[in-house]
């Protein structure tokens, strides 16, 4: 009895818990995509900037660089990284969007790695899973805890068991 309750409450605490991911995951999209949206203004800005004046992105890059000017030559340094960061986040964003619940739940520790995901985490709003996917979450996390702690209390209780059977045997 009580190996039940301990594990139905560590159920319980696995399917809250999993049950939070798909908002997790939904806020880091919602993030990631505003960073994304600001860095293609910054991006097509410059390029933009750089074709009225009859150059490409490299050209323009490469005259800042050329600079004898420490400012001017740190600003194309900042930009390129900007253009760098712009690819890496749009690519991220792309296979967020196209991934299934489970490959989401899979790159979780790359959002973790990430700017974007810590801030999303130290700013996490829990909410109640309402979707199919969060109710998903949420039956997986209890069957596993279940399971998990369930196991773990026949585990530990082994050695008494065999002192009760000992006991009876000696007993009889």
């Amino acid at each position: 009895m009580l190996r039940q309750f301990i594990a139905g409450v560590g159920g319980i605490g696995l399917a809250v818990t999993l049950s939070q991911f798909p908002e997790y995951a939904q806020q880091y999209t919602q993030r990631l995509g505003g960073a994304v949206d600001e860095l293609r203004v910054i991006t097509e800005d410059f390029d933009r900037a750089a074709a009225e004046s009859g150059l490409d992105r490299e050209s323009a890059l490469d005259r800042y660089e050329a600079s004898t000017d420490s400012f001017l030559a740190e600003r194309g340094d900042s930009m390129n990284r900007t253009f760098l960061r712009y690819e890496q986040l749009s690519s991220t964003l792309e296979r967020i969007q196209g991934a299934d619940p489970l490959q989401r739940l899979q790159s979780l520790p790359a959002y973790l790695d990430t700017d974007i995901g810590r801030r999303t985490l130290e700013n996490y709003k829990p909410a109640v899973p309402v979707t199919m996917e969060g109710i998903l979450y949420a039956g997986g996390g209890f069957i596993l805890g279940y399971l998990v702690l369930s196991g773990l209390v026949r585990f530990c209780a082994l050695p008494f068991r065999k002192r009760r059977s000992r006991d009876r045997i000696y007993r009889s």
